[in-house]
């Protein structure tokens, strides 16, 4: 297995779906193998992704109860370019049957274990609360990607986020880290957003990402038709500034983990014309 990111925050309303969705689609296009998993029983990014999330008859919940392998639930989705363990709302009943099981906080990192491919990123989409499944996240990943919404509240939920994370790693996953952190919807002109990014890169400094991620209506849009943004509509603010931030992401990659990536294609000159 590559490199295995929890996209999450406690607040929600953040951002966190359309980042996970969004950054498995870029990363897919730059040839990338790329698992998206759906920890949410809202089943979001399922939807984000085409998938009818109640025409399902494996999902992420017949794996975390050990009632079908992992290979049985995964589909491939927009069109061949990645993979999704999908959701829907059974999955909030399993949280409560997890409960009473040994071992109930490794068993997605068991799960992802099993695959037999062997992705080059899988991102996690971790639902808006710590509960069973988000510490299930938390365990199997290697780092977390945090999304930040520039509101005022933004900063005393990523506090208890940090704090999460440190209880995670000394009891569950010391070698849990900190991928980055994402401003989303980010607006330039508003002064509350420039002085909240001021603060995140006083508190973060290296470990936030250059590209914010603005407010888009195409991104909002693209959910409906089952799309990702950056594939509904790609010239849109928001999918170009997801694709920045997926190379930024790239640049990020595990000094151990190499990806073979196809090189990009030399661009051809026109030859002058003699000229007698």
């Amino acid at each position: 297995m590559g490199w295995t990111l929890a996209v999450t925050n406690q607040k929600g309303g953040v951002g966190k779906t359309t980042t996970a969705v969004n950054l498995a689609a870029a990363l897919a296009v730059r040839g990338v193998s790329v698992l998206l998993v759906d920890m949410d029983p809202q089943g979001n990014a399922t939807v984000s992704t085409g998938i009818e999330k109640e025409s399902l008859t494996k999902t992420l919940t017949d794996v975390l109860l050990d009632e079908a392998p992992v290979a049985d639930a995964v589909v491939t989705v927009c069109d061949g370019r990645f993979d999704l363990l999908p959701a829907n709302l059974e999955l909030a009943g399993a949280e409560f049957q997890l409960v009473t099981r040994i071992g109930r906080e490794l068993k997605l990192k068991r799960a992802l274990a099993s695959l037999p491919k062997d992705y080059g990123i899988v991102l996690i989409d971790c639902p808006p609360a710590l509960n069973t499944l988000t510490i299930n996240a938390l365990v199997a990943a290697d780092d977390v990607l945090i999304p930040v919404q520039c509101e005022y509240f933004a900063l005393e939920g990523l506090s208890s986020l940090l704090d999460t994370l440190e209880q995670v790693r000394l009891a569950l996953n010391p070698a849990l880290g900190i991928a980055g952190v994402v401003r989303t919807l980010h607006d330039a002109r508003n002064l509350l957003s420039q002085q909240v990014s001021a603060e995140l890169e006083a508190h973060f400094g290296g470990q936030m990402f250059r590209t914010p991620i603005p407010r888009n209506v195409r991104l909002a849009e693209a959910p409906s038709h089952g799309l990702p943004g950056v594939l509904y509509d790609t010239q849109s603010p928001g999918a170009l500034a997801y694709s920045m931030l997926a190379d930024e992401l790239l640049l990020r990659l595990p000094d151990a983990l190499v990806l073979n990536l196809p090189k990009p294609k030399p661009k051809k000159t026109k030859k002058k014309k003699k000229t007698a």
